[in-house]
């Protein structure tokens, strides 16, 4: 008599569990939307908080190589210099060995000729326009990714 029971009692339970996931899903969204809508408080000031602000927040800096909103042949220039060593002499904002790359563009107009003249002193190196320290020569790189790379650079003033 107690295992029929028992059957007859847990046989729903087991009918219910697993054969319509709607159900289920249904409760979870509704639980989200439940918890989207109560607005949240900041620990610090007691302020509400809406669901977008307690969302992570994405790097957004500019300082980094490539992450302007350039776009074109521009970006073929930075997705170059990300495979290069130059960033071992030169950073974008700041002089380290070798100056700061809006220094340069701030030197150089962006024309032409200048592409041209700065795209062979990355390939055969230089010294004097900057300082006593040479530049290392790379004559790895072809001219016309050397000139990526420079249209990169005078599109950063």
């Amino acid at each position: 008599m107690k295992k029929a029971f028992l059957l007859f009692a847990c046989g729903p339970l087991l009918l219910a569990c697993g054969s319509d996931d709607t159900s289920a899903t249904k409760a979870k969204e509704d639980y989200t939307l439940a918890e989207e809508s109560v607005p949240a408080q900041d620990s610090t000031t007691g302020a509400n908080l809406s669901a977008v602000a307690r969302q992570p927040q994405v790097d957004t800096s500019v300082t980094k190589i490539g992450t302007a909103p350039t776009g074109g042949a521009v970006a073929v220039g930075a997705k170059l210099m990300e495979g290069s060593d130059c960033a071992s002499c030169h950073r974008e904002n700041e002089k380290l060995i070798g100056p700061g790359y809006r220094e340069i563009a701030a030197k150089y107009p962006n024309t032409a000729a200048n592409v041209t003249m700065l795209a062979k002193k990355i390939i055969t190196g230089g010294q004097g326009n900057w300082g006593e320290i040479p530049m290392t020569p790379h004559p790895g790189l072809s001219q016309k990714d050397a000139e990526e790379m420079t249209k990169y650079i005078l599109a950063l003033k």
